[in-house]
């Protein structure tokens, strides 16, 4: 045992500790876990078996999710002719820093330059604009899977990089009521899969103006605090009102038989979302992942599997779960059990069981939660029922601490000295009203870095007036500096 505590130790020691350096430490968890690898191209990762599997099973519950409610998939190309994103003013001034060109197709230089997809809002107008005619092609309720490029000034793993994957929903409507009810509908289903998928709570709300997605009417978003206490994006839902449309000429006969614009959404979540959950649940020894996307749920670890009956009934073990529906892996690799230990808590799995003579020998096994590291024997005849009441354990207890940590930074401001010296002293969010005036809003900006997250749906009156200006407030926002 002690031996096995040593080679434990040595197997973790290259981790930074969170607490000493927390973005070396992000950066040793997505290399060590293997997550990804850097690729040749600046900026741009390659996204490791292990890494894939978790956006594969954020993928499938999500679009899960999306056919429920009705919205079907598409795909659209990932180039955009120039004078396609030309047509909504506000839209390519707001993309125009990140958009990469493509200026020749093979030797020869191309008549009008492509643009490498940085969101498809002006694909889907485009083709909308060709498909809807009348009322009763509405609602157009589309999603696609795809990958997106943004040229970045400075990357990091998951958070920004140069080409990222996400979904975009696009949809169109017959009047106001329907994008709004759309867009506020999607911003549920965003924040329910953070809850019941990765033990993450958000705080739902509106965007500023400022602060609202190029060329929409409004943008609402849900957002998460790290451990660290910054914040991150992560998802938005956006109104587009009927601006596109006109830009766009998306119009339809009603059924008065007068022609109206449609009313556009547009809604997306990315693999930031995997950064996110590296952030708010790792620990320093390594990743802590939610049982619902973690890509093994069970890893079972035989001790002594040279001795005679240890493996065939690690093996029954593992074919008895799976047959249940869990993800499992058995570790029959010739390394030590405190190696495999160190491994699989790195790579983050919900839950190890141990596997040994003595244990076959009592009919048990020992059950080992990755979250808190409670130990708790089993009998081998409940396994297959115990086993999920412990990956629901797991979850239940990772929102709690999540939504704790939360909680306990978050600050009540109302006067702007005292805001200053909450931002830079206490890592996390401050609540403080706001007059509504962009001034304010980028005096705060430029005074603290900490910018507008949110109007939260959930207000409250802590003073009436603002903090910044003194004037009378409109809004209560939700501040902090992000990622």
């Amino acid at each position: 045992m002690a031996m096995n505590e040593k080679n434990k130790g040595k197997a973790v020691e290259a981790i930074t500790s969170m607490n000493e350096d927390f973005t070396q430490w992000y950066t040793d968890v997505v290399l060590r876990a293997e997550l990804i690898d850097y690729s040749s191209v600046r900026g741009c990762m390659i996204l490791r078996p292990y890494g894939y599997a978790i956006w594969e099973n954020i993928m499938h519950l999500l679009d899960k999710r999306f056919k429920e409610t009705g919205h079907e998939n598409v795909a659209m190309p990932m180039f955009i002719p120039e004078s396609l994103l030309q047509k909504e003013k506000d839209h390519v001034e707001g993309f125009a820093p990140e958009v990469a060109w493509v200026t020749h197709g093979g030797t020869e230089e191309l008549t009008e330059r492509l643009c490498v997809r940085p969101t498809s809002e002006t694909l889907f107008c485009d083709h909308y604009s060709h498909i809807i005619q009348s009322y009763r092609d509405l609602p157009k309720l589309y999603n696609q899977w795809v990958s997106v490029v943004r040229w970045e000034k400075t990357t990091r793993p998951f958070l920004r990089s140069l080409e990222f994957y996400w979904q975009e929903g696009h949809t169109a409507h017959a009047d106001e009521a329907g994008a709004e009810a759309e867009t506020l509908r999607m911003l549920d289903v965003y924040a329910d899969f953070y809850k019941e998928a990765l033990a993450i709570p958000v705080i739902k709300g509106r965007k500023t103006d400022k602060e609202k997605f190029a060329g929409a009417k409004a943008t609402y978003t849900i957002e998460s605090m790290m451990h660290d206490g910054k914040a991150l994006q992560s998802a938005t839902s956006h109104n587009f009102g009927d601006g596109f449309a006109r830009a766009f000429d998306i119009q339809y006969t009603d059924k008065d038989n007068t022609l109206k614009y449609v009313h556009q959404t547009s809604w997306g979540l990315s693999t930031r979302t995997i950064g996110a959950i590296i952030m708010v649940h790792g620990d320093d020894n390594g990743l802590v992942l939610p049982p619902a996307i973690a890509p093994i749920q069970i890893v079972i670890v035989p001790v002594a599997m040279h001795k005679e009956g240890v493996l065939d009934r690690a093996n029954a073990l593992a074919d008895e779960l799976r047959a249940k529906g869990f993800r499992v892996k058995l570790d029959d690799s010739d390394k030590m059990p405190g190696w495999k230990f160190a491994e699989w808590e790195m790579k983050g799995v919900p839950l190890r069981i141990e596997l040994g003579p003595r244990d076959i020998e009592n009919n048990q096994c020992l059950a080992v939660r990755r979250d808190n590291g409670e130990k708790t024997p089993v009998s081998l005849d409940e396994i297959g029922t115990k086993a999920q009441d412990l990956l629901d354990n797991v979850h239940d207890a990772l929102y709690e601490k999540a939504l704790a940590s939360r909680e306990s930074r978050i600050y009540d401001v109302t006067d702007y000295e005292e805001f200053k010296k909450t931002i830079a002293e206490k890592p996390g969010f401050v609540r403080a009203m706001w007059c509504g005036d962009k001034e304010c809003e980028l005096k705060i900006k430029d005074d603290t870095q900490a910018t507008s997250r949110c109007m939260p749906f959930e207000q409250a009156s802590l003073t009436d007036k603002c903090v910044c200006c003194g004037r009378p407030a409109k809004h209560m926002v939700v501040w902090g500096k992000a990622y």
